[in-house]
Parts: C-alpha cells; structure tokens; sequence
C-alpha cells in the first residue's frame, strides 16, 4: 500500500491559505459545506471554456464572496460586464443568499496543474494517442516555466482490456519539501471505454521568505561550545 499525501493539503495552513475561509457551527457546517461544493460544481461544469483552476469562498453573517481565478476571464466578464451580473444572480439563486462575485486573471495559466490536468482530459476524449498527449503536455509546462511536472494517466488507456498506469516525470519534483510550491491537479476524461483519470502536479518553485530573520535566529538550536582536549 502507497503512503501517498495530497500536496495541496499537506501544505494548507502553512504555506497554502484555505480555499473556504469562514465559520460556522456544528449544526450549520454541513449544509454549508454542501453549498461550496454545489458552487464549485457548477463553475466548473458552465465555465469550464474560462480554464477556471481555483475557486475561493469567503463568508460574512450578510453575503458570500466568490473569488474566481481564471485563465480567460473575458469568458466570464462578457460585453460591458453582462455575463458577470447574469452569473452573480445564478449563484444567488443557487445559494439563496446575497454573493459578491470577484474574478481575477491567472498570471501564467500554463503552469496551472488543474488546468494541464483538464487540457490532456480533453484530448484523451477526443481519442487522441495518450503518450503523444502526455509528452506534449510535459514539453509545454516545462516550455512555460515550470521547474518540474509529473504526469499520471490511469484507466483503460488506448481502450485496452487491462486497465494501466503510465506516469512521464520531467524536472524537479521535491514533494516533500514544505517551501515547494507544488500545484496539483485532477481530472477525469470520459471514453467510450470507461473513464481515464489524469493527475498532474507542477512544480512552481520555491516560496519566498518575506520575515526579516529575527524570528529565524531566535528558532536557533545554540551552538555547542568547542571541546577542549588535553594531552
């Protein structure tokens, strides 16, 4: 048996900021939690033309704000902002609340894991040769700046009978590295034999220290003093 960690939650609350961020009690957390995931489920399944790789949720006792990252936000925006008010009214009578709709623009949207994850799903669906897919896939994230990426396709790849797993590595992939800011990705491409999943993760580099070191200092193990040898 793999001992596998998810690199998004092994990095939450230390390097990685929550993608739901409010409170609620015992009573409520469910329902709400429900209703993220209904939100979640149902920009991804309109917009997924916008490459929509995150999805952040806060809530206030009045409203929820809705932080939409995308990779072509003009998808979303539309003519004059139409598409957005259309958009901000759904979710309102999804969640039957008021929501304050937010879209920001993804800086690099080729490094985005969830986003190659969706590219290759897309074109396994359309039959196209898997590792012709994942050698390409591999080839542009590192083309675009990424300083590793490792692919994993599983399912009945190439409509064979035995369902495999194949896996293509390039760069640096430090997992277990806390300061690496690894992005993680999973998608499934739906064929006529059966669903392939697709994991991608994408090494981004490394986080910068923003503190002034005095901090750092103080968390110093002290040195031990030289030992003195007599003859």
């Amino acid at each position: 048996m793999g001992q596998k960690v998810h690199p998004t939650g092994f990095r939450t609350g230390v390097t990685e900021p929550w993608k739901s961020r409010w409170y609620a009690s015992k009573k409520e957390f469910r329902g709400l939690l429900l209703e993220d995931f209904k939100v979640r489920q149902f920009l991804k399944t309109k917009y997924r033309s916008a490459a929509i790789p995150k999805v952040e949720i806060e809530r206030t006792r009045d409203e929820v704000k809705v932080i939409l990252h995308c990779g072509r936000p003009g998808v979303i925006i539309g003519r004059k902002g139409q598409e957005v008010d259309r958009l901000q009214e759904e979710l309102e009578q999804l969640l039957g609340r008021k929501v304050n709709l937010k879209v920001e623009e993804v800086s690099r949207p080729e490094i985005q894991a969830q986003l190659v994850a969706e590219d290759i799903a897309d074109q396994l669906t359309k039959r196209a040769a898997f590792r012709r897919t994942l050698k390409r896939a591999l080839d542009t994230t590192m083309d675009a700046g990424a300083k590793g990426v490792k692919i994993q396709l599983a399912g009945r790849l190439g409509g064979a009978e035995m369902s495999r797993c194949e896996k293509g590595i390039a760069g640096a992939m430090p997992l277990s590295t806390l300061r690496a800011k690894i992005d993680y990705g999973f998608c499934e491409a739906p064929t006529p034999q059966g669903n392939i999943g697709v994991q991608v993760w994408v090494n981004q580099g490394m986080y910068e220290e923003d503190g002034d070191g005095a901090d750092a200092q103080e968390g110093q193990a002290p040195k031990k003093p030289k030992r003195s040898y007599k003859r």
